[in-house]
């Protein structure tokens, strides 16, 4: 099998000629700090064996009408004693101003102040943030040309945030306030995920046909370590179900991505209407997930991406530990469906790690 198929084979959760194996996307930190600032191709192509999964996402195309009611002005705040970049947004709509503020250091940025501060902030968010007009494929098409049968390309598509509307929205409220807003103003929510859902939908509709082997869905907010099954089930599972739906009738597959707690949502995930589920993150790494345990269960209708422990196995481990990481990992699932990746992004670790997990992942034979 070439990468592609092999990939594709595990996407249908069905049983390839090997374990295929990926990273959960790489870090412009480990990129320059370990593989002399190669750029995703090329860190692919420097690891021998390894199937490439590129992440990238189409050109999204604005009326310039809508921008002009959107006038974003970033304030630079300058770095602080630790070497933290802050900055302020101001977003200049016809109907007030909104606020947020960011801060980034060397592996990530984080939002310190959220844009949506209350329901009037909402309705200025919800009148006049722009939506795009034209979705165009052809940065897509052209690494799919580029990489052949090497691998596949997978994106999040179009969102606010996150993948899904509840996971969205936790990314522009603050996730606390979500939570307690579930229960102090449960129709208000209700309201502002089928906004965010509509949203959503009418740039589904637009793509036309989706060109991306795989969309990502969902988001770290929607794990059972963050909020309960039963909240997941009001306000998660009806939204998800509709998006899947609508980006399946556009031609492609999706995962749904909680990267916490999942144990107690498996069976929630598979109603959803989802072909695969990730991180699939194990207790060490602060998930709960039990792979052979989740495979039991759901592993008939679902594929499973992750699994793999990168603190152990990559940044603190030694060739011989990623090697038998791997192997719990393929005989968990021996039944194929599965890709082998690291549960999350990793900063750091010798690139003989990273080489065994591939030559590992390889011998891995079914």
């Amino acid at each position: 099998m070439t990468s592609r198929e092999r990939l594709l084979t595990a996407l249908n959760n069905q049983k390839p000629d090997h374990l295929p194996c990926q990273v959960h996307s790489w870090m412009e930190y480990y990129l320059n700090t370990y593989l002399g600032g190669r750029d995703q191709f090329q860190a692919y192509q420097y690891f021998k064996g390894m199937d490439w999964v590129i992440y990238a996402s189409p050109e999204f195309i604005y009326s310039p009408a809508d921008q002009a009611n959107w006038q974003i002005k970033v304030h630079d705040l300058g770095y602080d004693a630790d070497g933290i970049h802050h900055w302020r947004d101001t977003i200049e709509t016809p109907d007030g101003v909104l606020t947020e503020a960011h801060s980034s250091n060397q592996f990530t940025s984080w939002t310190t102040e959220y844009i949506i501060k209350n329901e009037s902030d909402f309705e200025i968010w919800r009148k006049h943030i722009p939506l795009p007009i034209k979705v165009d494929w052809t940065p897509i098409l052209e690494i799919k040309k580029r990489i052949g049968e090497k691998g596949i390309v997978r994106s999040g598509f179009f969102g606010f945030g996150q993948g899904s509307p509840w996971q969205d929205f936790c990314t522009m409220f603050s996730t606390e306030d979500a939570i307690m807003a579930t229960f102090d103003k449960p129709d208000w929510i209700h309201f502002v995920l089928k906004t965010l859902l509509d949203y959503k939908l009418k740039v589904i509709e637009l793509s036309g046909k989706i060109e991306l082997d795989l969309v990502e869905t969902g988001g770290g907010a929607g794990s059972s370590t963050v909020i309960s099954p039963p909240l997941h089930r009001e306000f998660c599972l009806p939204y998800d179900q509709i998006q899947h739906k609508a980006l399946h009738a556009a031609g492609t597959k999706v995962v749904y991505h909680l990267c916490g707690g999942l144990m107690p949502l498996l069976e929630v995930v598979v109603e959803n209407g989802t072909d695969g589920l990730e991180t699939m993150t194990p207790p060490d790494m602060g998930g709960d997930c039990d792979l052979a345990e989740a495979n039991r269960r759901v592993g008939k209708q679902l594929f499973f991406i992750g699994g793999f422990d990168q603190n152990a196995g990559f940044e603190k481990g030694t060739p011989a530990k990623a090697a038998e990481l791997v192997r719990a990992c393929h005989a968990a699932c021996p039944d194929g469906g599965y890709i082998c990746s690291p549960s999350d992004h990793f900063f750091f670790g010798d690139p003989a790690n990273i080489q065994a997990f591939v030559d590992e992942a390889n011998r891995c034979k079914y």
